[in-house]
């Protein structure tokens, strides 16, 4: 069975290029410059977490027995939507309290980023399987 994350992060990777466009062609001028930098802040990162995704993808392909490597693109892709997410509606709606939900997102971030590193380290590596 083929896995999903390389066309979930390229998806994200998409949704990334036109949230960043929309960001800074129809949002400056219209809301607080110090909210438009908040939104590009989510289409960055969410740019940054969508390629990470992609290269996740092709490693599962190649060792999908690896755990670790399906752990770090879950959480790579909460964090896309939580971090991300919760940048988009604060920039939007300048309620504080989704604020809150981005450090959620941006642990996420870290514990994805660490599961790849496991990973790629070798504690992730399934017996017999070359890297």
């Amino acid at each position: 069975m083929k896995q999903p994350w390389t066309g979930i992060g390229a998806l994200f990777a998409l949704a990334a290029v036109v949230f960043g466009a929309f960001g800074a062609h129809s949002l400056t001028g219209r809301i607080a410059p110090e909210h438009v930098e908040v939104f590009k802040t989510g289409a960055y990162y969410q740019m940054v977490h969508a390629l990470a995704l992609v290269l996740i993808g092709y490693r599962i392909e190649q060792r999908p027995a690896a755990l670790p490597l399906t752990v770090a693109a879950w959480l790579l892709a909460a964090g896309i939507v939580l971090f991300s997410g919760s940048l988009y509606v604060l920039s939007l709606t300048w309620v504080g309290a989704w604020g809150l939900v981005t450090p959620i997102g941006g642990v996420a971030f870290i514990a994805g980023w660490a599961a790849f590193a496991i990973a790629e380290i070798g504690g992730g590596r399934a017996s017999g399987q070359s890297r």
